[in-house]
């Protein structure tokens, strides 16, 4: 208390406790910044504080020397200090008292004691009061701790397509707000994360102006000069805070008006590598760099390029690195400034071989469970691709993406999280972190939360940064002090004691295990096409291969175990399982929710702060209980539809009609849940969205969209059963033949009737071996298969209606397939709705995979298809409008299609 009423009434201040910050005259600003940071704590608590700059201590005993490791304020204390006997790395410091009680942070390098100064002051908060005694030394685990924002949105801008978006105060308003700026870099440096990634498709036309192309700038002058303006206050205020900014873009985009001029696509998957465009792309980034030199670069080059190939390591040592050094040449600038290899859709090893002989600051980066947070024990190809990353000798950064199983509800599992990061180090060899928002990534900076003044993402979701960053500094912490640090944190956070305050830990931790069980054992992808808490149809749960299933999520990203098909014929089959099994995750998840709301509720009635967020949380753990029930109802349902496949026994399909029942009513919970409290589900509501439905235009983005879709399946699930019961068989409806489109052919590729025994490739005695009555009649092309191989695929023509030309994609990976669209890894996989499969194993030529059916609409018009390289099969063009009914047909040996009992 500084002040006290004596008896004759005045008001006189106590002395106040007096302390001088001393920093080196020539002081780095992460220096300055830790110096005020810890004036303002000792400031709450009484101090009277200066900061004075010199090189040599003054006289005293209440000093605070700060510095770096050989300043010469430092000289001669090293030996007085009562240090640890272990000298801090990289980032690391050291504080202790000198002998005549003065006390010293020493960092090894500027941001060392710019962390000292945070560790002290955090200690003051916590204590109140500075430490009577103290010998310490920290140094952080992982190299680059680092949080991520993108300059995108929920949807595409006119006449753009996805990740085209110019920075401009339309667009991104929150861009141009240096209030909202310092709060999320402070934010960061409390939580000593020291890298900050701005994800864009293509920065440099709302950043750089080039002499040669002028006219490729996307905004207006006063824009241009806005944003030369926000990007160095960023880049200041970051380097103070010891936070390194790097630039994120896609490989190969170009910007809209330099396409147009060129009548180039902005962005084109299967276009080759051309002059024009790499001379474009290396001077941008040789005048981005010029510029910005201090701003590091990640580079994407898979997803808007073909995939892997040599055109990957063409593009990135024949136009990156030499953009990169020309700008370094004109700046004058020696040191190379880092470059971060995204290891997405290409081949990493490959392209950091070819490219270290050129450039030897090089890191690299991929996604730790995919787009999804599913598991702390991952394994299989992609933990191996990760330790081949590692093992280069380079800095490899796990990267946690999108969350696109997490949105929209909070998240706040450190027991979850710390696992995490200990898998990053040990399974991995990862040295970094890269951490996406939790939820909302494609609408930052706000979140789903349906408030009046919308609410911002590095408010609610404090405690999603504060773990993660915790345990990228330190992943060891002792389990049983971290219970009592989060529960004192949750206790200060909502005005409750400890044990409450350990509750609502519980909660978090019980909720954080519901979604990632989820998806790593029912789900369909780990991208963001998946909306899981949207929930999912019953035909994805029992035919996944149908919409694209991707397989890594369950080889890799979860726990040995079954798929729910799996699960189902080896119960019919008697045989044994092996490992997770669809049953134990549908037991776990209800009982995770009942903890959950159990130990949420134990903490309800103490709450004194913030009591409209806890509200909040307390009904997001309503929301992960009735989602919790929703799947594991549907998933026993799905057992016993399984199960008719091989029984052909109605008597079966009632016994899975209750748990699909039961399954509905849970979901009509979660919509009265989210009703009031959620604008929408996903931040993602482009045509990139599939499951559990297509999301275009921005539908099927809250729960309520999909109660319906969910009791129509229901209903139609107990017609079947009733049509079943009165025919005595399970047929499906009759499938109506295709009929051949009015097209006219301009490639000039020769046609063939569909038939059994027909020869499909120019250049191969392939015969149709089988085939769906459906196909049969259609004029395919005949194609040169080694030309496909080599150059991919080009159709040209010209049509007066709209049309689909189907595709015919082998129902296998490998060398010499062409691969069927996957939006895992192309964002434009689904331009033209070719995205999921619309007939499975519907044809088969001698000696090769089935194939499945895919297809690619267009509008009246003159028309180009490009496909990529390798072997596949076009079965023809029919009109738009005439009905295609989603099916297998069965012609891979595995069993007959029970989809339509469904839909």
């Amino acid at each position: 208390m500084l002040f006290s009423t004596i008896e004759s009434g005045a008001t006189v201040a106590y002395k106040k406790n007096k302390r001088t910050i001393v920093i080196p005259a020539q002081s780095n600003p992460r220096v300055k910044f830790g110096a005020d940071k810890l004036a303002k704590s000792l400031s709450l608590i009484g101090y009277d504080v200066k900061i004075v700059q010199n090189d040599k201590a003054p006289t005293g005993t209440e000093l605070i020397l700060i510095g770096v490791k050989g300043d010469q304020l430092l000289t001669g204390l090293s030996t007085l200090i009562n240090n640890s006997g272990k000298a801090p790395g990289k980032e690391g410091f050291s504080i202790n008292y000198t002998k005549n009680k003065n006390l010293v942070i020493e960092g090894t390098d500027p941001s060392g004691a710019l962390y000292g100064c945070m560790e002290l002051a955090d200690g003051i908060k916590i204590k109140g009061k500075l430490p009577d005694n103290i010998a310490l030394t920290d140094q952080p685990e992982m190299v680059l701790r680092g949080t991520c924002i993108g300059l995108q949105k929920p949807d595409y801008l006119p006449g753009r397509d996805v990740y085209e978006y110019p920075y401009t105060p339309e667009t991104f308003p929150w861009f141009y707000d240096k209030a909202l700026w310092l709060q999320y870099l402070d934010m960061m440096v409390e939580n000593r994360y020291n890298s900050l990634y701005l994800w864009n498709g293509h920065p440099f036309s709302s950043l750089v102006r080039l002499k040669d192309y002028p006219y490729a700038v996307e905004v207006d002058d006063a824009t241009f000069k806005k944003n030369e303006e926000m990007f160095k206050f960023l880049a200041q205020e970051a380097d103070k805070r010891g936070i390194w900014i790097i630039q994120m873009f896609y490989n190969i985009l170009i910007p809209k008006p330099f396409a147009e001029k060129h009548h180039l696509k902005t962005q084109d998957r299967n276009r080759p590598i051309i002059p024009l465009i790499a001379d474009y792309t290396r001077k941008s980034i040789a005048a981005f760099v010029e510029k910005y030199p201090n701003v590091g670069l990640l580079v994407a080059l898979g997803e808007a390029m073909e995939g892997v190939g040599q055109d990957d390591i063409d593009w990135f040592t024949k136009t990156i690195i030499p953009g990169v050094k020309d700008g370094l040449k004109a700046a004058g600038i020696k040191n190379e400034p880092p470059i971060v290899l995204r290891a997405h859709d290409t081949d990493a090893p490959s392209v950091m071989a070819a490219s270290l002989p050129l450039y030897k600051n090089l890191y690299t980066e991929n996604k730790f469970n995919g787009e999804a947070l599913t598991t702390y024990t991952p394994r299989g190809s992609w933990a191996e691709l990760h330790r081949k990353l590692s093992a280069i000798g380079t800095v490899h950064i796990a990267n946690v993406h999108i969350l696109a199983n997490l949105e929209p509800f909070r998240y706040g599992s450190a027991d979850f999280i710390q696992k995490s990061v200990q898998a990053m180090n040990k399974i991995y060899g990862a040295r970094g972190l890269h951490l996406y928002p939790q939820s909302g990534y494609w609408d930052w900076p706000y979140t789903a939360d349906k408030i009046t003044e919308r609410q911002l993402q590095v408010d609610r979701d404090w405690i999603w940064y504060k773990e993660w960053g915790r345990y990228a500094w330190n992943s060891t912490r002792d389990r049983n002090e971290e219970i009592n640090y989060w529960g004192q944190e949750l206790a200060n956070k909502y005005g409750t004691d400890l044990n409450a305050g350990k509750a609502i830990l519980d909660a978090y931790e019980e909720s954080g295990e519901i979604s990632p069980k989820l998806l790593r054992r029912y789900g369909i992808t780990d991208g963001n096409r998946q909306t899981l808490t949207l929930g999912m149809l019953m035909t994805q749960l029992i035919n996944p291969y149908r919409y694209g299933l991707f397989t890594l999520m369950y080889e890799s990203e979860a726990p040995e175990g079954e798929m729910i098909i799996e699960y189902a014929e080896k119960e019919w089959k008697k045989q044994g399982h092996i490992g997770e099994t669809p049953v134990q995750v549908a037991k776990e998840v209800i009982e995770h929710g009942k903890k959950a709301l159990v130990a949420i509720n134990k903490a309800s009635s103490t709450v004194t702060k913030d009591t409209a967020e806890f509200r909040r949380l307390r009904n997001d753990m309503h929301c992960y209980d009735a989602m919790a029930n929703f799947y594991a109802e549907k998933v026993k349902s799905a057992l016993w539809v399984l199960r008719f496949k091989y029984s052909n026994d109605v008597a079966d399909l009632e016994k899975a009609l209750p748990f699909l029942e039961k399954s509905v009513a849970h979901y009509a919970d979660l919509v009265k849940l989210t009703q009031n409290d959620y604008l929408y589900a996903n931040s993602m509501q482009t045509k990139q969205r599939k499951i559990p439905m297509r999301g275009v235009d921005k539908t099927f983005i809250h729960w309520k969209e999909m109660l319906p879709v969910f009791t129509k399946e229901l209903n139609h699930f107990k017609r079947s059963i009733d049509s079943l019961k009165s025919a005595g068989s399970g047929k499906a409806n009759v499938l109506m033949p295709f009929k051949n489109a009015s097209v006219k052919l301009l490639s000039g590729n020769e046609s063939y009737v569909i038939s059994k025994d027909a020869l499909v490739f120019t250049d191969s005695v392939a015969k149709i071996k089988d085939i769906t009555k459906q196909l049969v009649g259609l004029k395919g092309l005949k194609l040169n298969k080694a030309q496909q191989i080599k150059s991919g695929t080009t159709l040209k023509f010209s049509n007066t209606v709209p049309v689909k030309v189907l595709i015919g994609f082998f129902n296998k990976k490998g060398p010499g397939y062409l691969a069927a669209p996957e939006l895992e890894t192309d964002a434009s996989a689904n331009n033209y709705g070719q995205s999921e499969i619309k007939i499975s194993n519907a044809l088969v030529l001698d000696g090769y995979p089935p194939i499945n059916v895919h297809a690619y609409s267009f509008e009246p018009g003159t028309n180009t298809l490009t496909l990529g390289k390798g072997a596949c099969m076009v079965l023809g063009f029919i009109n738009e409008n005439q009905e295609m009914r989603i099916y297998n047909a069965g012609l891979d040996g595995k069993g007959k299609d029970i989809d339509w009992l469904f839909e």
